[in-house]
């Protein structure tokens, strides 16, 4: 098989629909993030999960960017490198959860419920140093992208504008949202999932859709004919 930036691309969409169904999928039924939570076998599926969702994400926003560079424009550079870090920070902070916090959650009792109140926006009671400030900025760079990179993606015309507008509408939601309970803030996941999801078709289709041929027969035939010469 020969790799031709249109494989690239399908690979790309292909990733933003897998991302976007993981996303919600992982959602569904999430029990309560505490300590008992984070030890448990679904926790570490749960958030290895997220943390293959985000890179899929990733890999998604990518070729979403790269498919419309010139359209996107400075709007779009900007969303999408604050998008990508929104992405590149919570896959490391969700293998942190998964694979560390499990570890040292008998030792440091204090510790790990403290990061699970500031991961879940909440007001830690202790210390737990840099890690509060890198959260802020992951959920800064997350939110605030994916407005950006929403709004970027309307003002380029080359996708599905109301699969935009839901990218950039779930970014503002979750904002509007962050301060109620859990089980109800997970459901922001929904918009944002959808978003990713059809934007991964739209990316797709519009690979597919062959420009027609010129009209040979037509009064611009002579010109066409002549272009190369």
């Amino acid at each position: 098989m020969d790799i031709t930036p249109s494989t690239l691309l399908r690979g790309a969409a292909v990733a933003a629909v897998a991302a976007g169904g993981l996303f919600i999928g992982v959602q569904i039924g999430h029990p309560h993030f505490d300590v008992d939570f984070l030890t448990s076998t679904e926790g570490f599926v749960r958030n290895s999960s997220k943390a293959v969702m985000a890179v899929l994400a990733l890999v998604g926003i990518t070729g979403l960017y790269l498919r419309q560079v010139r359209q996107a424009g400075v709007l779009g550079l900007i969303g999408y490198l604050v998008l990508g870090l929104g992405y590149l920070l919570m896959t490391s902070s969700v293998l942190m959860v998964a694979n560390v916090l499990p570890t040292v959650a008998g030792i440091s009792t204090g510790y790990v419920p403290d990061v699970a109140a500031a991961m879940t926006g909440g007001s830690p009671e202790g210390d737990i140093g840099t890690l509060r400030t890198l959260l802020r900025v992951q959920d800064l760079a997350y939110l605030g992208g994916g407005l950006l990179f929403g709004v970027a993606l309307f003002r380029a015309r080359v996708l599905m504008r109301w699969a935009t507008i839901l990218l950039a509408f779930s970014g503002v939601l979750t904002i509007v949202v962050s301060s109620l309970p859990d089980p109800f803030y997970r459901l922001v996941a929904v918009p944002n999932g959808l978003a990713l999801i059809a934007l991964g078709f739209s990316l797709w289709r519009s690979l597919s859709i062959v420009a027609p041929e010129p009209d040979l027969e037509g009064p611009g035939a002579r010109a066409y004919a002549t272009s190369d010469l």
